[in-house]
């Protein structure tokens, strides 16, 4: 047989969905936390990436004074002064109106970098590389296309030495493409893009002078992701492969180990009486102890004695704790 509700019944029930209804959303709202987001900070490299960019570009630094010191046969000195992330319209308004700067194609990505010389740099490399001793001009004025052809083949080392330093982390080619005239450097890029700016200090003789290469969006992201990814990687096997492989290889160390006596006092005249021969009696009985010396460091007490035809160490026990140890060789 249906039961059937009276009125009172269903308002009952009716209120009481309405109620659960109502809770609900307010316990939700209870639970939802909100966090303030700066969209303008959005894609930003970290410190952890920009000291990963910064390590790898010293590097690139390194091998470019010894690339291009052998190249030029002079005093050549290549210095990293900064690793920062901008865009592509305030990296053109750091470098000088009147300047060098080209176009290097990315491959496989298929963009393009800009790398810009500055010209009190340019001109004595290549016064240099026409049998000058170097010196720098004294008005700057325009590069000549004959000047151009000169410069390129300091532009391909630089791009040579990108690619080697790259290697181990991202896989990519330097190409040559051209040198961009003023109306072409604000056309290369968006100006709103996020590059990443690397600048160099470079010194010769007689002169010095900034390097600058602007990386576009599409390659300093994919560097970030894989240095990214290496940190982590390392982090993750760091203490344990590190520690167990310095410990494999700790194991086939060699050290100089000594057995001695305590030091002695003895007077000068009976050290200035001895004759070959002589027995020099010392105030030690069979029963004291020697001691150990690893790499000058008294590590263990022990008795002399013979194993065989070979003089040994009998080793009674340590001579300070290991955290004693590890805290002298620290």
């Amino acid at each position: 047989m249906e039961k059937i509700l009276t009125q009172e019944e269903i308002d009952a029930l009716f209120r009481a969905a309405q109620g659960r209804a109502a809770e609900k959303p307010k316990g939700l709202t209870e639970a939802r936390t909100l966090t303030a987001c700066n969209f303008r900070q959005s894609a930003r490299i970290s410190k952890e990436q920009l000291r990963s960019v910064s390590q790898l570009h010293e590097l690139f630094a390194r091998n470019l004074t010894h690339s291009l010191g052998a190249y030029l046969r002079l005093a050549f000195e290549v210095n990293l002064v900064s690793a920062e992330q901008l865009n592509y319209g305030e990296f053109l308004q750091r470098i000088p109106e009147v300047t060098y700067l080209v176009s290097m194609t990315l491959r496989p990505m298929g963009v393009s970098a800009a790398i810009e010389i500055d010209l009190p740099l340019a001109f004595p490399i290549i016064d240099v590389l026409l049998g000058g001793p170097g010196r720098a001009e004294a008005a700057i004025r325009e590069i000549t296309e004959i000047e151009e052809q000169i410069l390129e083949s300091v532009v391909k080392i630089i791009g040579r030495e990108l690619e080697s330093t790259w290697v181990p982390v991202l896989e990519v080619q330097f190409a040559f493409d051209s040198r961009l005239r003023q109306a072409d450097i604000s056309r290369l890029m968006p100006p709103s893009e996020k590059i990443l700016s690397l600048s160099f200090e470079i010194r010769m003789p007689e002169s010095r002078g900034m390097l600058n290469i602007a990386l576009p969006a599409a390659v300093a992201n994919g560097l970030l992701r894989k240095l990214t990814q290496q940190a982590s990687y390392r982090k993750q096997r760091g203490t344990t492969d590190s520690t167990a492989l310095m410990l494999r290889r700790l194991d086939h160390c060699i050290f100089p180990v000594q057995l001695v006596l305590p030091q002695q006092r003895i007077r000068v005249s009976k050290i200035l009486s001895l004759e070959p021969g002589d027995v020099l009696k010392l105030g030690y009985s069979l029963s004291d102890t020697a001691d150990i010396l690893v790499s000058g460091k008294e590590l263990f007490h022990a008795r002399p004695v013979r194993a065989g035809g070979r003089r040994a160490a009998q080793v009674d026990g340590r001579a300070h704790s290991l955290d004693v140890v590890q805290k002298e060789t620290a």
